[in-house]
């Protein structure tokens, strides 16, 4: 059985990512992209599923662990009865090949060891044929090839479709696993030194993160989180995946097993917002120029989601012979949620724009005339129902947080022409539509009895989405409306003091039988929220509440179960690590967030 979420920690070239678990075990690994098929799925399956354990033979869980500095080298190390060892995993950057590099280093007596390999390509499912070459092994099957070496030379043995390595490693010896993936009709790629590769990728992460300029309260956990956000893009596109995972469960044993390896729209200015407040301008103006290429075309084709390279088609599909991670079934491949209809994604967009423009990126000559045909899309479609910002798989509502982005969209619009006069634009129009979509959610949208905005129009349910509303402008934080949602989704949504997006008999909404655990990122909406009404002591004991549920190497999953105190969803994810970010930004004042 695979460990805990938290178990595990990430590590990554840029283009994919790997999760290495506490007893030395890379169970989830896709290669040569974050949404391509694992090679190792044990994660969501078993051992036979694919995975890569090196660990001392006595199989115990490792001692402590830790990242090497600001970087995304992790360190894990045993201490056993006869001595200490370190493994140090890495993924260099990559020029051609992705290689997974595992450096055995004895620190203390000796200890014995062993590398067990389980290679199944297409998510645990192919069995590879293995055979010898100059002291290597090659794994091939279909279009996958996968070469393992180590140097110095150690002898390997194959065993029940798996391949071992059993040695010893003393004080002051090293070894070095590398396993490097290449398309099977395509030559051996060149081999790279692992050691030097070692002090480039400690030397090219440190480099990185250097350049953050936060210097507020938090910085560790700031700049951990934005070391996570830089493993979780992909370098040669700038998108910026959701997760590194798919499937991980929001309820243990439950259905909501999603697939997050993909580039929501939802998460956009929050993202822009996080890397510009840090000092990571060409990391914004990349995902900014992402967003460009993604939403281009057709405003009607406007998806809530797209490939990391910005693909349209993600078909959705199971995966039967994967029992899911403890039992979560079932396992999923690619996500329906991208055909839906979610009419906040065009407030995401140009309040993305908008914010990108505002911080000084350089504009493009095409983004305005973008911002325009989005524009008079949404003139003829805010009227209209959607599925909403949770990508509800129920029917179509008048949701409150889409109206309200709505109103972002013409709000971030007129801003626009009004700084910049040059560029043309029906000012007149968008002013009106601000001011009938404003005066259409506080009619329909608010619950006057209850002093609160609801989930959608009509409806007794609360969102924590509208806990958005003061952050983007749509009210003052002092308006008496704000306080009583804020107040009321504090009340009612609270979950062992976090926060739930909605209701959990909301079942009628969603269209998904069970419950889920706490949302993190809503989470940190009310930690924001509480601070912008002047609750700011109240709003940095809740952000150190979330600041606890991190891993011991600062990692967050989407959800937190505080009755089981345990990590729940896709993992790492983007979206908790971004709320992270922008949280400690506001609570030191650096927040850039153009509401």
């Amino acid at each position: 059985m695979a460990g805990r979420i938290e178990d595990y920690a990430l590590i990554g070239d840029l283009q994919t990512a790997a999760l290495v678990g506490r007893d030395g075990s890379v169970d989830w690994l896709c290669l040569p992209r974050f949404d391509s098929a694992a090679c190792f799925a044990a994660l969501l399956g078993d051992k036979d599923n694919g995975s890569w354990r090196i660990a001392p033979l006595d199989g115990a869980l490792c001692s402590r662990r830790s990242y090497r500095g600001d970087t995304l080298v992790l360190d894990t190390v045993w201490e056993t009865d006869t001595g200490t060892v370190k493994v140090t995993d890495f993924m260099p950057q990559r020029d051609h090949a992705p290689d997974l590099i595992r450096v055995v280093e004895g620190v203390s007596g000796t200890v014995e060891m062993r590398s067990e390999l389980t290679l199944r390509f297409d998510y645990g499912s192919v069995v590879p044929w293995v055979r010898r070459a100059d002291h290597h092994r090659v794994a091939v099957a279909g279009p996958d090839a996968v070469w393992l070496r180590t140097e110095p030379p150690l002898p390997m043995y194959g065993k029940n479709m798996r391949t071992y390595s059993d040695f010893t490693v003393a004080e002051g010896e090293k070894v070095a696993f590398v396993l490097t993936w290449h398309p099977s009709h395509a030559a051996r790629p060149r081999r790279m030194d692992p050691f030097a590769a070692l002090e480039d990728s400690v030397a090219d992460w440190q480099k990185w993160s250097d350049r953050c300029c936060y210097e507020g309260p938090w910085r560790s956990a700031v700049l951990r989180s934005m070391i996570t956000l830089k493993a979780l893009t992909y370098a040669p596109s700038g998108g910026i995946a959701a997760a590194a995972t798919t499937s991980l469960p929001e309820e243990i044993g439950g259905v909501r097993n999603w697939d997050y390896r993909f580039c929501w729209l939802r998460d956009a200015a929050l993202t822009l917002n996080a890397l510009v407040s840090g000092g990571f301008l060409t990391e914004a103006k990349a995902w900014r120029d992402w967003l460009l290429r993604a939403v281009a075309g057709d405003p009607a084709d406007l998806q809530i989601m797209y490939g990391i390279a910005g693909e349209r088609r993600l078909t959705e599909y199971e995966v039967p012979w994967l029992k899911g991670y403890e039992n979560s079934s079932p396992v999923r491949v690619g996500n329906a949620a991208a055909g839906q209809l979610q009419l906040d994604v065009y407030g995401e967009v140009l309040d993305s724009l908008y914010l990108a423009r505002s911080s000084g990126l350089r504009d493009e000559p095409h983004a305005w005339n973008l911002q325009r045909m989005l524009m008079e899309f949404l003139e003829s479609k805010w009227h209209e129902p959607d599925e909403g910002i949770w990508e509800v798989r129920g029917p179509r509502r008048h949701f409150v947080h889409s109206k309200v982005m709505a109103w972002v969209a013409a709000d971030r619009a007129v801003r626009t022409v009004e700084a910049h006069p040059q560029l043309r634009g029906n000012a007149g129009l968008w002013r009106s539509m601000r001011a009938q979509v404003h005066a259409e959610v506080c009619e329909k949208g608010y619950d006057a009895h209850r002093n609160t905005f609801t989930q959608s129009y009509g409806s007794t349910e609360l969102d924590a989405a509208t806990l958005l509303i003061p952050l983007v402008g749509f009210l003052p934080p002092t308006d008496r409306r704000v306080i009583g949602t804020v107040e009321a989704v504090q009340r009612e949504l609270d979950h062992g003091g976090f926060v739930r997006r909605y209701s959990p008999d909301a079942a009628n909404v969603d269209g998904l039988p069970g419950s889920e655990g706490a949302f993190l990122a809503c989470s940190f909406w009310l930690a924001d929220a509480l601070h912008a009404i002047g609750r700011t002591d109240e709003a940095t004991r809740l952000f150190e509440r979330l600041l606890a549920v991190r891993n011991d190497v600062g990692l967050l999953a989407e959800e937190w179960d505080p009755v089981a105190r345990r990590q729940l969803g896709n993992y790492p994810q983007a979206f908790s690590h971004v709320g992270l970010v922008n949280t400690a930004l506001a609570l030191a004042g650096l927040d850039k967030r153009s509401g």
